[in-house]
């Protein structure tokens, strides 16, 4: 299973809940990073993007070897296009952590398109701006799911491209409070918003219960910096793109109909891109079919989509299943407003079949103490074309790719931290092809063996 062989997995038992120096003081404080295990004829090999703070994102070879950087670029998430192109964001709007312009930058940094017309906001020192609101997720037309899949490449000079995005409303169909809704859209390459979604319309469609209905009414959380309520956060938005299922007849699983997924309710569902109408779903509740009570309850997740043709498990559901606590309903005693109402200590990555709900593949680390895998927010899982799996558990800053046995044949544990101590996190990772990068020679190949963690030591300063 490649567990002895997790240098950096020991770690991270104490950043489960949030992001702080208190918490960074209960884990060691010493271990290695970059790429600590390598097997290059068992990887698919290639370069791997990924944000290496909150405000600048790295391009990396399979050594852990920083190849380019973006300053000022916010990964959330951020995306190499071919030609080495970058889609993000550029500005944040604080406390919201939302982007401010949506940008597409070539390889020397200059902006050849943007976006940041979905409304007019106020920033902390005052000034009035555009602001794309961006956050958490987008797609180009070409990659239904924004990752590498033969024959679907992202267009780099035209095309729609899917938002997720923030608007302030009040809708006391859902609470009485201020929302801050989730608003996805499609622009075009002029910048003109060709449809639009906005989460609050559909709550009825979403499957919540009376007990989860009132708990959201009276106690959705209230962010006083952002003075709004964020009720439902969607955390993902991707267009299902050519599958099997709609081959086979199967209306639901339209290319053009997009899958959602909410962290605060423990939901995924797909949107019909016609009619906007929400036409599967996957939670709140768990229990409402004997597959999903066999599948486990799904907590917080991040990243599902359907794994895209060409790749193997296509048509599958991939997602990352972070655990922690989330959920709507009858309150308890560890949850008397009925907010957080599940609870679960561990990560999982599952493959399902999005029909039967079937588990067909999982990485986790049962029988093993529950922290050795846990990232409680971020975190993402990509199929790639040999059948592996790249993952990244976010909040440990860890990204690696295992085997459909769940052996790890690579590992990078992201080197760059904050001055103010936060970790290492990373939000997603994405691993693409060499060929996206024209201006790089491919790099050089080396194995990397990890150390026998029994004799691993930090040689004396003495000696």
């Amino acid at each position: 299973m490649g567990h002895g062989r997790r240098a950096s997995a020991l770690w991270a038992a104490a950043l489960i809940i949030a992001v702080t120096p208190v918490l960074l003081k209960a884990a060691p404080s010493v271990y290695p990073t970059g790429t600590t295990i390598y097997q290059p004829d068992r990887t698919w090999n290639g370069y791997t993007v990924l944000n290496s703070s909150l405000s600048e994102v790295v391009l990396i070879d399979m050594n852990g070897n920083e190849l380019h950087r973006w300053d000022g670029m916010r990964g959330y998430p951020p995306r190499l296009l071919p030609g080495g192109y970058l889609l993000g964001g550029l500005g944040t709007r604080s406390p919201h952590l939302e982007t401010i312009t949506f940008a597409q930058l070539d390889w020397d940094g200059n902006i050849v398109w943007k976006y940041d017309g979905t409304e007019e906001v106020r920033l902390e020192n005052g000034d009035t701006v555009l602001s794309a609101r961006q956050h958490h997720d987008w797609q180009r037309e070409g990659s239904p799911v924004g990752y590498y899949a033969p024959g679907a490449e992202p267009m780099v000079d035209g095309g729609r491209t899917l938002v997720l995005s923030h608007k302030n409303l009040i809708n006391t169909n859902v609470s009485d409070k201020r929302l801050e809704d989730d608003y996805i859209f499609e622009v075009s390459w002029d910048g003109e918003v060709l449809w639009e979604w906005l989460a609050s319309d559909h709550i009825e469609e979403l499957g919540f219960s009376e007990d989860a209905r009132n708990a959201i009414y009276r106690s959705v959380p209230w962010h006083e910096g952002r003075q709004s309520a964020d009720w439902i956060h969607l955390n993902s938005a991707t267009y299902i793109g050519p599958n099997r299922w709609y081959d086979a007849g199967d209306e639901r699983f339209h290319p053009n109909n997009i899958i959602i997924s909410s962290r605060s309710a423990n939901i995924v569902a797909i949107i019909e891109r016609a009619t906007g109408a929400v036409v599967w779903r996957m939670g709140p509740d768990y229990r409402e079919s004997r597959a999903l009570q066999e599948l486990g309850q799904v907590i917080g997740q991040h990243h599902p989509h359907i794994i895209p043709e060409g790749l193997p498990g296509a048509g599958n559901l991939l997602l990352f299943d972070n655990g922690g606590n989330a959920g709507y309903g009858l309150g308890t005693p560890s949850a008397p407003t009925g907010v957080n109402i599940v609870t679960r200590m561990n990560s999982r990555v599952l493959e399902i079949n999005p029909v039967t709900f079937e588990k067909v593949w999982e990485y986790s680390i049962a029988g093993l103490p529950g922290f050795l895998f846990y990232s409680t927010f971020v975190s993402s899982a990509q199929r790639l074309p040999n059948g592996n799996t790249l993952i990244a558990e976010g909040v440990v800053g860890r990204v690696f790719e295992v085997t459909p046995g769940n052996e790890i044949v690579w590992e990078y544990l992201n080197p760059h931290f904050d001055e103010d101590g936060a970790p290492n996190l990373v939000y997603r990772a994405y691993r693409v092809p060499y060929e996206w990068v024209p201006r790089l020679p491919q790099p050089e190949e080396r194995a990397v063996v990890p150390p026998d963690l029994g004799g691993f030591r930090i040689p004396s300063q003495d000696q």
